[in-house]
């Protein structure tokens, strides 16, 4: 009888890299790494621009990429939502410049008034209510889809990145930090499936209120599942040790800490002399380095004093270099400015004209959108 051997060769982290089947790409879930780098590089492009036909397409990217690469798992269910926020927060942005007016000319288009309040003296130079022009709404509305969009970058990375795995690849002087933001990233996604959770619940049990009167059965089951799962959470920590100091002397500790203290201090000297063209030459770059190699210094020192083991790591292999450079090359062609008028990014709606949308700025925001079919496809639950 004929024996039949399968032969596979090892990735760079040691795990067993699995074949195409046919020229098609295995299910594999990519490194959390990679979508936070994709997500905060193409928010960082959107911080650059107030063109809406360019955040408009910002978001219609996000949609595609989180419809394309998200998970099954309880995370990954909480883009929507994000959404609802994005709107909220253009919703109040244009709510407030309509009460804190700022007054209309000749030339703006009148769309209604609101009473005005008269304010004291020492509240000169903010006016209450009075005329609202079409003009004012639309550059504030531009204003909060720019924030918008921005929350809606880090909801991504929220729901396409795993937020356990994302942990066991932080330093080790940021365990403990990186536990804490884990835990408080994860309580939104868990509160949406208690919500989902109790609402089905009250279906299958003919509950018939809805509305307000409806929020008090939801909210009391909710609150307490919550109370159950920080208990769970709480027990679990304890028996693996959790907050334990290790072999570190109170001398380390505080060096440790001084490092990144000035760390920091450098790295925000280093990015306002930057951001500042009339600051002084040495709040640049060298400020920027020095930063960062006390920051690395300082995590290197507090590293030691944590012992961590990992069991299959993440690996880091050519879709994951994709999907981070596709976000990094938006942000750079975004800043660099090369190929188009920089006015372009930032329309202005007085007078009101439609803005342009530039060739290349809009070829980047695409190409960070490639990432829906550079990175692997996820695994789902009829995966075997």
């Amino acid at each position: 009888m004929a024996r039949t051997t399968v032969s596979s060769t090892a990735g760079p982290s040691g795990c067993p890299r699995q074949p195409e089947e046919g020229g098609r790409r295995l299910p594999r879930i990519l490194h959390p790494v990679a979508w936070w780098v994709w997500a905060l590089a193409l928010a960082t492009a959107v911080s650059r621009t107030n063109n809406p036909l360019l955040l408009f397409l910002v978001l219609a990217v996000l949609g595609y990429v989180v419809t394309a690469r998200r998970t099954e798992a309880p995370w990954a269910r909480g883009f929507s939502y994000y959404l609802y926020l994005a709107l909220t927060v253009v919703a109040i942005r244009v709510v407030f410049r309509a009460v804190f007016a700022t007054g209309i000319t000749p030339h703006d288009h009148f769309l209604f008034s609101l009473p005005h309040l008269p304010t004291p003296d020492w509240y000169a130079g903010i006016r209450i209510g009075g005329p609202v022009s079409l003009e004012a709404l639309l550059s504030a509305a531009t204003d909060g889809l720019r924030l918008a969009c921005m929350l809606c970058c880090i909801g991504a990375a929220n729901t396409l990145a795993n937020p356990k795995r994302a942990l066991r690849v932080l330093p080790g002087a940021l365990y403990e930090l990186g536990v804490a933001v884990t835990v408080a990233i994860s309580v939104a996604p868990q509160l949406v499936q208690s919500v989902q959770r109790v609402a089905r619940a009250r279906k299958l049990r003919a509950g018939r209120t809805r509305g307000l009167k409806a929020l008090r059965g939801i909210v009391v089951p909710v609150l307490e599942d919550a109370l159950e799962r920080s208990l769970r959470l709480a027990a679990a920590m304890d028996s693996r040790g959790y907050g334990r100091a290790g072999t570190a002397t109170r001398r380390s500790r505080r060096i440790t800490g001084a490092l990144m203290l000035l760390g920091m201090c450098g790295l925000c000297a280093g990015a306002y002399g930057l951001l500042d063209a009339t600051a002084p030459a040495f709040l640049g770059f060298p400020a920027m380095a020095a930063g960062a190699l006390l920051c690395v210094t300082g995590l290197r020192l507090g590293g030691r004093r944590i012992t961590r083991t990992t069991y299959r790591p993440d690996p880091w292999r050519l879709p994951e270099w994709a999907v981070a450079g596709s976000g990094v090359l938006a942000a750079v062609l975004l800043f660099a400015g090369l190929g188009y008028d920089p006015a372009q990014l930032n329309p202005t709606f007085y007078p009101l004209t439609w803005p342009e949308l530039p060739l290349v700025p809009t070829a980047a925001i695409l190409l960070a959108g490639t990432a829906g079919f550079l990175a692997p496809p996820p695994r789902r639950a009829d995966t075997p």
